[in-house]
């Protein structure tokens, strides 16, 4: 069974520009194997029967680029209508998850109310129903969107989204190290001084989709009762996947809460 391993450290001066240019070559090489893995991975391991990631793209719209993805990556498809797919930040649910930086999923995208329908000829092509989008969010910087599909109407449960979040943070670690290998090499002038207030650090033990989404909805002032109608979960249930965000993070209430998440950029 392969893993997405964090990139080893390189050992050539970077200060050398061609060392630079092979360091920039090695990390692209890196994250095109890590998201290619990841696809294969989600399919083998988490029983979804296609598995596709999205890398960020400046896409042509109108007189400038607009925000979005390409679906670079998948595993498990039958058609081709998903492979090369541009997808503007907003539309569909990959879109929206790139958009909004959290973890989303409907059990029926093709009946699904609260996104656009932009692209149901292609997940009709493939026979898809049930979809989990999470982000590969490290430092505010999103390097991808994997989605975990599945070709019935079913639930995806928390077992199965915890393990595609299981997934999603290993790769995410192995791309951020990617990035900072193959980055320009750090100018030979003073540093400029630190900013007055520094982003809060990403909590060691990363939250789950499900805390993810729970602590973003709270962040907006939703109270538990309606955290728990909107997501169809027990009040409960709400107030355990809270107080499992408050540990992680090391604050002590719901404002502390919503600040920690926003310094850290679990949410804008």
């Amino acid at each position: 069974m392969t893993r997405a391993a964090d990139p080893v450290s390189p050992t050539h001066d970077l200060d050398d520009p061609d060392d630079h240019d092979v360091a920039a070559r090695a990390a692209e090489l890196v994250r095109e194997a890590v998201l290619g893995d990841l696809a294969r991975r989600v399919v083998a391991e988490c029983g979804a029967d296609v598995g596709l990631v999205g890398v960020p793209e400046e896409l042509p719209g109108g007189r400038k680029h607009a925000e979005g993805m390409v679906l670079r990556h998948w595993a498990g498809t039958r058609a081709d209508l998903l492979h090369d797919l541009a997808v503007p930040a907003g539309h569909g649910l990959g879109g929206r998850t790139l958009a909004e930086r959290t973890p989303t999923w409907v059990p029926d995208y093709r009946a699904a109310t609260t996104i656009s329908h932009h692209y149901d000829a292609a997940v009709t092509a493939e026979d898809l129903y049930a979809m989990l989008t999470v982000p590969l969010l490290h430092g505010g910087t999103v390097h991808g969107v994997v989605y975990a599909s599945l070709r019935a109407v079913v639930p995806l449960g928390d077992v199965r989204i915890a393990a595609v979040g299981r997934l999603a943070a290993a790769a995410t670690r192995a791309l951020a190290g990617a990035a900072a290998w193959g980055a320009q090499p750090t100018p030979t002038h003073p540093a400029p001084p630190a900013p007055p207030h520094p982003r809060r650090a990403l909590p060691a033990t990363p939250l789950t989709p499900r805390e993810h989404e729970v602590l973003s909805w709270a962040a907006t002032g939703r109270t538990n009762p309606e955290i728990a109608a909107r997501l169809g979960l027990t009040c409960n249930t709400v107030t355990g996947y809270l107080k499992s965000a408050m540990r992680k993070l090391g604050v002590r209430n719901r404002t502390e809460l919503a600040l920690a998440a926003r310094e850290s950029g679990l949410i804008s």
